[in-house]
């Protein structure tokens, strides 16, 4: 059982300070059979990444492929890849383009790197139709529960993805989560959505722990997207089976993993129901899959919860 959560006090803390850690939601026996479905996702997709096919050259991609690997480092294998998921997923909408370029348009549009860190670290995305464990997590009472009481009880989730921090990495940059990366400063004042991340593993200082700046959602702007440490950051560390929240508007970033070893967790965003999701499910979604979830689950994937045909 998860221990008792004061659910007001839980929402005060994250609306005044940005961030919350609740130990202990995860006991023992969940945890072990949940690392071992994760583990072996990530050893199967590094072994065979995730590769849909391709699709008809453009004259933007140089543009495109230009700021992919400006903005993350990855392989040039990883690249390629990127490039042949974007021109793939831009074939399904037949071709249609972008009106701006890929710095402006928004992320949820965009095929990010699963290997990154110069392939170190990886994402292992799509996690509802992979495991179980997946639908387990979003539907925590104690995580739904916080979401529904801040963001509505019509909230949704827009992403759930495992991640693996690899050894020796030096962390990621400050950035925002969906939808604020494409909104005008000043950011609302009200919240639109928060990130979970599931410890995997024990969140440490050393070993890749997230960290955050302290009420930084208060000064409703963004920070500059760039490495390096802040006098006033501190790291989210807590034991295996914790799990670390933070605001969508809460300036945050992987730390570095100074350790041997990988850093693990699973990572999910609950939001506004009118706010795009970053990853569409319900299209990925079996109907023989979707039949053995509940109601509720079903909702937060996106089923009965997008724009219909009117006539």
């Amino acid at each position: 059982m998860s221990p008792p959560l004061n659910l007001k006090k839980t929402a005060d803390q994250l609306t005044s300070e940005g961030y919350v850690v609740l130990e202990g939601l995860l006991p023992p026996k969940e945890l072990a059979p949940l690392t071992a479905a994760l583990q072996a996702l990530f050893e199967r997709e590094r072994e065979v990444p995730y590769d849909p096919g391709d699709g008809p050259a453009q004259p933007d991609d140089g543009e495109i492929e230009q700021y992919l690997a400006a903005s993350y480092r990855v392989t040039d294998d990883e690249l390629a890849r990127m490039m042949r998921r974007i021109r793939h997923t831009r074939a399904q909408n037949l071709d249609t383009p972008w009106p701006v370029g890929p710095g402006r348009i928004n992320k949820t549009f965009i095929h990010i790197p699963n290997l990154f860190d110069d392939g170190r670290s990886q994402y292992v995305r799509n996690l509802p139709v992979k495991t179980a464990w997946a639908g387990h997590l979003v539907e925590h009472p104690v995580i739904h529960g916080l979401a529904r009481h801040l963001l509505g009880d019509d909230c949704v989730l827009g992403d759930i993805t495992a991640t693996s921090i690899g050894s020796g990495t030096d962390g990621g940059a400050w950035h925002l989560d969906n939808p604020l990366t494409q909104m005008p400063e000043p950011l609302p004042d009200v919240p639109l959505g928060f990130q979970v991340a599931w410890m995997i593993d024990d969140f440490a200082a050393g070993n890749g722990a997230t960290r955050v700046i302290p009420r930084s959602h208060l000064t409703r702007a963004k920070p500059t997207w760039g490495r390096g440490d802040r006098d006033d950051e501190i790291p989210l560390c807590a034991p295996a089976g914790s799990a670390a929240i933070w605001l969508a508007g809460t300036w945050h970033r992987t730390g570095p993993n100074g350790t041997n070893r990988p850093r693990r967790a699973v990572i999910s965003f609950y939001q506004r129901s009118w706010i795009k999701p970053f990853s569409e499910y319900r299209e990925a979604i079996t109907p023989e899959l979707a039949k053995r979830m509940s109601p509720a689950l079903r909702y937060l994937y996106g089923f009965s919860a997008y724009g219909v045909v009117r006539g």
